[in-house]
């Protein structure tokens, strides 16, 4: 008998704020390259975080993880790294620049690490115009 396999998308949410910018650039290539992102004093923004995993669906719970213990992962490893945070000054991007592509990365591999199901796409609001995912390292491009 075949185990039915199910996709579980959850929603996190954050305030932080960053600034965009590469110390090997000069001050006006920094400005052309990310405009208004650019700004010395930063700026920020209220993310919304959708992580998807899937795994087999429990034969006595009937789902693929308790979100419970999900949501409180996701508390401890992320939110409470990312809430009302400067994202430039966190660790995690001393060697990365802020952009929200490379914020997809890092919760990537956060999520990486939850061990009772497999992650399988971030996807990252960073305003009402722009998202980002990412499906991890080699993953085929989506059309």
């Amino acid at each position: 008998m075949s185990r039915v396999i199910a996709h579980l998308s959850r929603r996190y949410h954050f305030s932080a704020a960053h600034r965009l910018h590469v110390d090997a650039l000069s001050a006006e290539a920094n400005r052309e390259t990310f405009g208004k992102c650019n700004n010395p004093y930063g700026h920020g923004h209220n993310y919304v975080v959708e992580v998807t995993l899937s795994g087999p669906v429990d034969a006595a719970t009937g789902m693929v993880t308790n979100l419970a213990d999900l949501d409180s992962f996701a508390r401890r490893e992320m939110v409470d790294l990312f809430d009302h945070a400067n994202l430039n000054m966190l660790e995690v991007f001393r060697d990365r620049v802020s952009t929200t592509e490379n914020l997809c990365v890092t919760v990537w591999e956060i999520f990486a690490g939850y061990p009772h199901a497999r992650l399988e796409r971030v996807r990252i609001e960073e305003t009402g115009n722009n998202s980002f995912e990412y499906y991890g390292e080699g993953a085929p491009m989506r059309r």
